[in-house]
């Protein structure tokens, strides 16, 4: 399109009424110069004519979508000036070359009769600086830009307020004056450093990334307004935060008491033993001890460590864990007024509680407060029941070097109570002479001193503050133990008091069985006093529905601290067969290599010779030593072809040990523990496993055979039905039921133990059998080959009672000691006649 094309032939018509006439140049025809966004109208219709006269037809271009077409602006003003007279010379606008327009053709295309307004862009002089590009070839963006500058609202216009909001802010503003008054010279003054700190990015002068970075005035801004924001946050939670009324629950507990299956009490531990001693009656060693371990500046510093809440924030927040960073001001806090929960939230509230707390109350009272309520472990709290508790003797009776070792403990007696374990007794040495070293260091201590105490203070093995010298607590041991494992309770949580625990022991069945144990022992300590005085007994009475009705644990728990009914130390020899057997009936045997597997029954036959070889599906089984493995029965007796039911019957062990063989010892202990026993009792994987090697505990043993009792179901052993605090129950995990072998796997086992029982005892089996309402009896009796264990275990009324008996010097070793003749002989077996007495009467 030509320039001359572009500027003829446009109507009069096609200008808006209104409009202003725009005279050549771009200037409205009354002479005024053009404004900046000055418009002219150009009839489409008149547009296309011109573009058809001044092209020949074959140059015509296609019309495509969004296409634009620039009309150059000295051509319309050239033909407006020969449209009217023209005006003087002074009053014309200079030419500006080069501006352009645009205009959309596919609208003009679509819409023939519409009249579009073309924005003239002017170009702006050289002298006004406006920060944008003044090139020809920009004018398109130049263009954008001024519509986007013609929607852009007044800088005049405000936003109108809500009435309530307009009062609010009139009424501030009107308290404020006398203040803002005030604050004005100070405010002219500090205006031009603000200014020098408001960001302007990116910076001049800078390259590359330093364009973008603060200058050096506004890091000093926003240290010192961090510095101030913080301060004066601190000070308004200072004054925010108050000192609780009420004291935490340490200062009203209660002690656990635990309660018969019957629902009557049957005992109350008194875990938690508190007595508070004045600071006064508390040594000095004994304060410094405790000072130099958790806090040396105790008496110099504002109730917290700064350092120690940063890390221990840093280590919550950071890391996901937490650590003690805490002065003795803020432990007391946390014992006294707060959860011992490792929040961020409790921690902050920690620091300002401690900081008001320090300023109201003088430093001997937090600290005797402190040492009243810390936690020492064994159920102690105080510093008087924890010096009872470890030592037999009152605190004011402690020297130095036991104080050292009471202070070790704050840190966590679970780790440094070093009758626990080994590794809890090198930690308490370890912070003991620490602590006594770290007391020379602060002045508390002389070397000399020092030097008399390089012998670490044993404490006592248990405190004389819990024991009774009764069965009862062994009961409340096991029942303490299965309630915080199955209540998920930390010990501290436990021995802050206050729980009823509902046991399952059955009160009549516990003095049955403590009776005819403890008739026993005095029948042994007659017979064979040396013998006797390394002789243990360990019973167990288990429902057939995992609920424990009685132990026997020992005969006082002041002078044997272990359970004997919960110890896995010896094997269980032949009473281990029932396992053997139910494995065989449930998985079936492989008697030769890649052969499938083969169902048996209790009528399958085994060889019941003595010292037959035990072979594999590829051959003989040989040992380490290069020797055939071949099984024996006791007193080397053979009993030729012989039926495994009748087998377990009468207790010959080589079928069994072929039986495990051929069942796979990885299917047999499977089994073993699908029924009750524990994994950690089972023994090796050898031919030995199938007779006897495991050394499960009584409780175990009675929970076996309570499977095969229960149709073949499993329930893990429990000994607490149910738990509350103060009223409120505490949700308990109870154990559920799953199936270890089929019923009538199950069924096969019980009947095979029931033979057993009538073979060894015909004279009870008969008694039982003429009770109108019998039950199946069923028991078998476990020897071991070398005479170290003797084991009695049996079912009756789905209750199922495991006894073993066996000489160990715990003075001395582990390791168990032969009986000779404890356990009295096969028709005398006192392990017998223990569970008949326990389960009598049978029928």
């Amino acid at each position: 399109m030509t320039e001359a094309g572009q500027g003829e032939g446009l109507p009069e018509e096609g200008r808006r009424s209104g409009e202003r006439r725009v005279a050549p140049g771009g200037a409205p025809d009354d002479g005024a110069p053009p404004p900046a966004d000055a418009t002219m109208q150009l009839k489409v219709e008149a547009l296309r004519e011109q573009q058809r006269q001044g092209k020949p037809e074959a140059e015509a271009v296609p019309s495509r979508p969004d296409e634009t077409m620039q009309l150059k602006v000295e051509a319309l003003r050239e033909q407006q000036r020969q449209e009217k007279p023209a005006k003087p010379e002074a009053e014309a606008a200079p030419p500006r070359p080069d501006e352009t327009m645009q205009l959309k053709v596919d609208t003009l295309r679509k819409r023939p009769h519409e009249t579009m307004q073309l924005h003239i862009v002017r170009q702006r002089t050289p002298g006004r600086s406006t920060g944008r590009a003044t090139d020809p070839a920009n004018g398109q963006a130049a263009s954008r830009a001024g519509r986007r500058a013609d929607r852009r609202k007044p800088r005049g216009t405000k936003l109108a307020l809500p009435p309530a909001l307009a009062r609010l802010t009139t009424e501030a503003g009107r308290r404020l004056a006398p203040v803002t008054r005030r604050l004005a010279p100070v405010a002219a003054v500090v205006a031009p450093y603000a200014r020098k700190l408001k960001p302007v990015y990116p910076r001049p002068g800078r390259t590359g990334w330093r364009r973008w970075m603060p200058s050096w005035r506004q890091w000093i801004g926003i240290v010192f307004s961090t510095i101030g924001l913080t301060g004066l946050f601190l000070v308004v939670a200072y004054a925010a935060t108050d000192i609780p009324e009420n004291l935490n629950t340490y200062a009203t507990q209660q002690d656990n008491v635990y309660f018969w299956s019957d629902g009557t009490p049957m005992a109350r531990t008194g875990w938690v033993q508190r007595q508070a001693m004045p600071l006064r009656e508390i040594p000095e060693d004994v304060r410094w001890a405790v000072l130099a371990a958790e806090n040396e500046s105790f008496y110099s510093d504002p109730g917290i460590s700064f350092k120690g809440i940063t890390r221990a924030l840093w280590r919550t927040v950071g890391q996901g864990d937490t650590e003690g960073g805490s002065t003795i001001t803020q432990q007391y806090v946390k014992n006294v007024y707060l959860t011992q929960n490792q929040t961020v939230s409790r921690k902050f509230t920690e620091a300002m509680i401690s900081l008001k707390l320090d300023n109201r109350m003088s430093k001997d009272k937090i600290l005797e407060g402190y040492l009243n309520t810390s936690w020492f472990g064994r159920g102690t709290y105080g510093i008087q029941r924890a010096a009872q508790a470890y030592y037999g003797k009152d605190v004011s009776e402690l020297n130095v070097s036991e104080a050292a070792f009471l202070a070790s403990l704050l840190k966590g007696a679970g780790l440094y109570d070093p009758t626990l374990n080994p590794k809890n007794h090198d930690r308490a040495v370890e912070r003991w002479s620490w602590i006594l070293d770290r007391m020379v260091k602060i002045g508390k201590l002389s070397p000399a001193e020092r030097a008399q105490y390089r012998t670490f203070p044993e404490p006592l093995r248990r405190n004389p503050l819990y024991d009774t010298g009764q069965q009862s607590d062994y009961l409340v041991e096991v029942a303490s133990q299965y309630a915080k494992k199955a209540a998920h309770l930390s010990d501290k949580d436990f021995d802050l008091g206050g729980y009823q625990i509902y046991t399952t022991f059955d009160r009549k069945r516990e003095a049955t069985l403590t009776g005819v144990v403890t008739k026993a022992r005095k029948d042994a300590k007659a017979k064979d006093p040396k013998a006797a005085k390394t002789a243990h007994y360990g019973a167990a009475s288990v429902a057939a529905d995992g609920r424990i009705l009685a132990v026997y644990g020992g005969p006082d728990h002041r002078t044997q601290g272990f359970n004997e009914s919960n110890a896995s130390t010896v094997p269980a020899g032949s009473a281990f067969q029932p396992f053997v057997y139910a494995a065989g009936l449930q998985h079936g045997v492989v008697k030769r290599r890649d052969a499938p597997r083969e169902q048996i029954t209790p009528d399958t036959v085994y060889d019941g010779d003595d010292a037959v070889p035990v072979t594999t599906p590829e051959g003989p089984y040989w040992d380490r030593s290069g020797r055939k493995v071949a099984a024996h029965n006791d007193g080397k007796k053979s009993y030729g072809r012989i039926s495994l039911r009748k087998a377990l019957a009468q207790s010959v062990n080589t079928p069994f040990m072929q039986l495990g063989m051929d069942t796979g010892l990885d299917q047999v202990r499977q089994t073993a523990v699908a029924a009750g026993l524990l994994p950690s009792s089972i023994g090796p994987q050898v031919p030995a496993l199938s007779q006897g090697s495991s050394t499960p505990s009584a409780i175990r043993m009675a929970n076996g055979y309570a499977t095969f009792a229960a149709g073949g179901t499993h329930t893990e052993p429990y000994s607490v039905r149910r738990i509350t605090r103060n009223g409120s129950a505490v949700r308990l995990e109870t154990p559920a039921a799953s199936q270890a072998v089929s019923a009538q796997v199950a069924q096969q086992v019980t009947d095979a133990l029931a033979d057993a029982f009538r073979t060894a005892h015909p004279a009870a089996a008969a008694s039982a059998a003429a009770t109108p309402t019998t039950a199946v009896v069923a028991g078998k009796a476990g020897t071991t080959e070398d005479d170290k264990a003797a084991w009695y275990v049996g079912t009756a009324k789905s209750v199922s009672t495991a006894v073993v008996v066996y000489r160990m010097d715990l003075a001395k070793s582990l390791e168990p000691l032969p009986l000779k003749g404890l356990a009295g002989t096969t028709a005398d077996s006192v392990p017998y006649s223990l569970w008949a007495g326990a389960m009598a009467p049978l029928g």
